[in-house]
């Protein structure tokens, strides 16, 4: 199978240049001019729109928020407004501020502020929300970084003001509950239509996430579309499903064992399993800042941390321990070293997906190939990633060739996915109730680093995953008692802030959860869609 990916115009002579050179490390030199042939420009990111304000924008630290001007829109075109900057930034009386004032519309976090009446129940005020949380598609506007959907949207909230990939299945969870299957539908043709332009999913829906994408969660969010025959909207969908999966899979053919390219990582017994990576090795637009700072602080090369912090971001769990070296601190962050147990878990049910759908189109030849990929995807996730003396399920740190010995709730992904055998399942749901129950729901990991991914806090799709994991087994009473005591905590927060937010302090009492690079933010998309899906498996959990 073959698949066309595209990369940003400014860096696209960077890459055909790396492209090259591992073709011939692997011997397939015509095979990546072929690919390379097929490279369309992406829409370049703010950082090389206008390079030098950009920098003293985002270095002076302007906004509180590094995303601020990264959504901002410019008022005229990029280059004009960064000569101008060059012209005059030297000149008496200049200010960055009223500069930017003057050429760019900032965005607001909140244009509809939603008012919360605590007289309703949660199910009444997450049914509210939507509306307030749903986009509806524009015309494109130039040089801005908001890549334009043809269907509406829903967006997280708060500083988060375009779609993201992986949330919005768990939001489309709570969309399904709350009767809204056209606006469900709306989102998958969005994101086919980015698969379509860009050969994958990105990140968001803006300029500077092209480079990445996030957890691969399309092929469930298109079994939502037909519940009871999952292989009809398989069938449906195939050929956007097919070509993500050549985005994930893009380097596999002839790559040598003990080698990687992009996301694909070859062992030593010729196993093939992914990693998370990104295409740029430059800080990130959005924590343009951080990144540099982190860089700074580090004996590392620069290009290198860049990477394994933009890899982060496309594991959705941007930071956690678990990406670590040291298991303690950023600098050491080594996410490209790391073949994750989540991200493995979920091709392997791309590959079912796919399979599923080639079988309705008897495509027979599909078929037995996505079949046999499944199966060797799922011996190799037994070998390198069951921890048998432990009980759970664990990343693999491929250049080191051995387990990262770091587990956390990505545990219950093979059994979200039907990778696990049952007896593996029961033993993982003993460590987990022992490990990462907590008195609010599951621990994200069981260290407490300061990052936002780790000890104490707790996000609703990893107790969606863990839940619905554990029922597909019939381990139904871990399954109803982590999802009692995560609605304890979302309700209590509603009772007291009227918001549902982000994610959720469960180990102890504290209101809010803390660590990451922003503030906490409320809305919030992923966490109304979890809560109405564990409301209407478990009724009792809807107090009025």
């Amino acid at each position: 199978m073959t698949c066309s990916f595209a990369l940003p115009r400014s860096y696209r002579s960077r890459w055909i240049a790396m492209a090259v050179a591992a073709s011939f490390v692997l011997g397939s030199a015509p095979a990546a001019a072929e690919a390379v042939s097929n490279i369309a420009a992406y829409p370049a990111p703010p950082s090389e729109l206008y390079p030098q304000l950009f920098a003293a924008v985002q270095m002076g630290q302007l906004f509180k928020d590094g995303k601020t001007f990264v959504d901002a829109l410019p008022k005229s075109r990029p280059a004009a407004i960064e000569a101008e900057y060059k012209r005059i930034k030297d000149s008496p009386g200049f200010t960055l501020a009223d500069f930017i004032r003057q050429h760019f519309d900032l965005p607001e976090d909140n244009p509809d502020a939603y008012v919360s009446d605590r007289s309703q129940s949660l199910q009444q005020h997450i049914a509210g929300l939507w509306p307030h949380l749903t986009q509806q598609p524009g015309k494109p506007k130039a040089a801005s970084s908001l890549l334009p959907l043809p269907q509406p949207y829903v967006v997280p909230g708060g500083r988060f003001r375009e779609v993201y990939y992986w949330d919005s299945y768990f939001t489309m969870l709570g969309l399904l509950q709350n009767g809204k299957p056209q606006l469900i539908r709306a989102m998958v043709d969005n994101f086919a239509s980015l698969i379509g332009r860009y050969g994958h999913v990105p990140n968001g829906n803006r300029s500077y996430y092209l480079s990445r994408s996030q957890p691969p969660f399309y092929f469930k969010m298109v079994g939502l579309l037909s519940t009871q025959d999952e292989a009809a909207a398989y069938a449906r969908y195939l050929p956007q499903l097919r070509r993500e999966y050549g985005f994930w899979m893009d380097g596999e053919r002839g790559l040598k064992p003990g080698t990687a390219y992009r996301r694909v990582v070859a062992l030593a017994d010729g196993s093939v399993l992914n990693r998370y990576y990104d295409d740029r090795a430059v800080p990130r637009d959005e924590s343009y800042t951080e990144d540099v700072e982190l860089a700074r602080n580090s004996r590392r090369q620069a290009a290198e941390i860049y990477r394994d912090v933009r890899a982060g971001a496309e594991s959705g769990w941007d930071f956690s321990s678990r990406w670590f070296a040291d298991g303690k601190t950023l600098a050491t962050i080594e996410t490209t070293a790391i073949l994750p147990v989540d991200l493995n878990s979920l091709l392997y049910g791309l590959e079912n997906a796919i399979r599923l759908g080639c079988e309705r189109v008897r495509d027979l030849a599909c078929s037995s190939d996505f079949s046999q990929r499944a199966e060797r995807r799922l011996v190799a996730v037994q070998k390198y990633m069951w921890d048998e003396a432990g009980g759970h399920y664990v990343d693999y740190q491929w250049r080191k060739r051995q387990s990262t010995a770091r587990p956390g709730a990505a545990t219950f992904y093979p059994l979200f996915t039907g990778i696990a055998e049952p007896a593996q399942a029961t033993r993982v749901a003993q460590w987990a109730g022992k490990e990462l129950l907590k008195p609010y729901g599951i621990v994200t990991t069981p260290l407490g680093s300061g990052q936002q991914w780790d000890a104490p806090n707790g996000w609703a799709p990893l107790q969606w995953i863990a839940v619905d994991g554990l029922n597909r087994y019939g381990l139904h009473t871990l399954a109803r008692d982590i999802a009692t005591r995560w609605m304890s905590k979302v309700q209590q927060v509603y009772a007291g802030s009227g918001k549902l937010v982000e994610k959720y302090d469960v180990a102890g009492s504290a209101a809010e959860a803390g660590g990451g690079e922003y503030a906490l933010q409320d809305g919030f998309g992923w966490t109304n869609g979890v809560a109405m899906q564990l409301m209407t498996l478990y009724p009792e959990l809807n107090r009025p």
